[in-house]
């Protein structure tokens, strides 16, 4: 069986970690949509869709499973976007997410979807890692080891903090 997993992934991280695992001892195969794939340089998706697809890559490598991961632009119009998403993925047999919208629209088509028990979401969610990086607080614990390289290799928090900066004097 394949399943669907749709997120953000604004970084990847411990919380993503433990679902995706716990999300393989059910299937056969993941396909791994990263959502909002044309938006980066901004504080809420500070990540380009590349860095993410590199970000879960490396992370996943060691756990030797099945998995494509496939950056899906948004379009404004909720009615068309899972047969977008259908265009560009392979058939897939679940949906987890969750995001109440995405698990509606994907129902509404058919699908058995599953929300996906989050892990330690207060502590584990991409806004807080965000904001530790931008106040200078420990973030690293909270990602995998190889999220943290990419993030620094790509000056990551750097860019988070440039991006807070106003352009008033």
């Amino acid at each position: 069986m394949r399943a669907l997993l749709v997120g953000r992934f604004q970084p990847f991280h411990k919380g993503h970690l433990n679902v995706i695992l716990k999300i393989m001892e059910e299937v056969d195969e993941l396909v791994i949509v990263i959502g909002s794939a044309e938006k980066s340089h901004s504080i809420e998706n500070p990540f380009t869709a590349g860095e993410r697809i590199l970000m879960i890559s490396k992370a996943l490598k060691k756990y030797n499973f099945p998995f494509y991961t496939i950056p899906i632009k948004d379009i404004e119009f909720n009615s068309l976007w899972v047969p977008y998403v259908e265009s560009l993925t392979p058939k897939f047999d679940i949906v987890y997410s969750g995001n109440p919208l995405v698990r509606l629209l994907f129902k509404e088509r058919g699908y058995k979807v599953k929300k996906p028990k989050l892990y330690n979401r207060e502590k584990y969610s991409g806004e807080e890692i965000r904001k530790r990086m931008i106040k200078g607080e420990d973030w690293r614990s909270l990602v995998p080891e190889e999220v943290a390289e990419v993030i620094e290799e790509i000056n990551g928090v750097e860019r988070l903090k440039i991006l807070l900066e106003s352009d008033k004097l």
